[in-house]
């Protein structure tokens, strides 16, 4: 009977959890950003990837494509600003990227640090402009 209790109250705290998954996304030229947040609860994780696809005539001047992905556990640094941090693969240095979140956009900014994961012209810096919260 005690096993039964319990399991209810487990069930009804577990459903009791805030889950809410949000898509932003940004088309600039040749470059989409596309970043995804997942909220549990307390936990935060986030997920950037970028694609960069050169015009005809950045081709013709050697400009490669690339496409780039970042994502981990993102903690809260302030009111409505998000980190993630993830470490380089092989490399000591950290890409951090700072999510900056309003009602129907945020905004990124990356650390220094990013050029080590990034290739040719992808970044994940939205450059001041925001990325459109997809509904």
């Amino acid at each position: 009977m005690k096993r039964a209790m319990f399991l209810s109250f487990a069930v009804m705290a577990a459903s009791q959890a805030y889950a809410a998954t949000d898509h932003y996304l940004r088309r600039d030229g040749g470059h989409v950003q596309h970043l995804k947040i997942t909220t549990i609860g307390d936990e935060i994780n986030a997920a950037m990837d970028v694609d960069f696809e050169p015009t005809p005539d950045e081709a013709a001047r050697g400009v490669k494509p690339c496409s780039v992905d970042v994502e981990g556990e993102a903690r809260k640094i302030g009111d409505k600003t998000i980190l993630l941090k993830k470490q380089i693969p092989g490399e000591a240095h950290y890409c951090s990227i700072e999510i900056t979140l309003d009602a129907d956009a945020a905004r990124t900014k990356q650390s220094d640090e990013c050029r080590y994961f990034l290739a040719n012209f992808c970044k994940f810096d939205s450059e001041g402009k925001s990325l459109l919260k997809i509904k």
